[in-house]
């Protein structure tokens, strides 16, 4: 059975904060697939930031709307920050490189994976986040929530 977890996150730095726990949680060797789900605005890359802050991940972190990936180096380990809002067709995804980064071995963060329809591996966690007042709510669940214990 899959873990459901839920988060009232009242700012940016509260969405922040949540992805370095989540970072934390992963351990030095971060692996497999998340997914950022929510509408534009919902926090989805300052998340990610915050987990790719945590990672270690020196310098400016850029959002990959534009450029669909960005990859960072941890460690021994990738982690690929991945926006497909703007992927056209999810065939695009093969221009990529991906299959150079097994999920088994580096960290997919994908925003918008709906959009990579059936090409995506499922998801090892599954962050959904949504406005809710003046701050956000983010759901984590998936067979990886079982093991994540969050605290932020």
């Amino acid at each position: 059975m899959n873990a459901e977890s839920l988060y009232d996150l009242p700012d940016a730095a509260a969405t922040a904060r949540l992805g370095a726990a989540l970072a934390a949680a992963l351990g030095p060797r971060p692996k497999g697939v998340v997914y950022l789900l929510g509408d534009l605005g919902a926090g989805k890359t300052t998340l990610a930031r915050g987990l790719l802050e945590a990672l270690g991940v020196q310098g400016r972190i850029r959002s990959p709307t534009y450029t669909l990936m960005e990859p960072y180096a941890v460690g021994e380990t990738q982690v690929l920050h991945m926006d497909l809002y703007r992927l056209a067709d999810p065939l695009e995804l093969h221009n990529l490189g991906l299959a150079d980064y097994p999920p088994e071995r580096h960290l997919w963060l994908v925003e918008w994976p709906q959009k990579g329809a059936e090409l995506l591996p499922p998801a090892d966690l599954c962050v959904d986040l949504r406005v809710s007042g003046e701050g956000r709510q983010a759901r984590l669940a998936g067979p990886l929530s079982e093991f994540l214990k969050v605290e932020h």
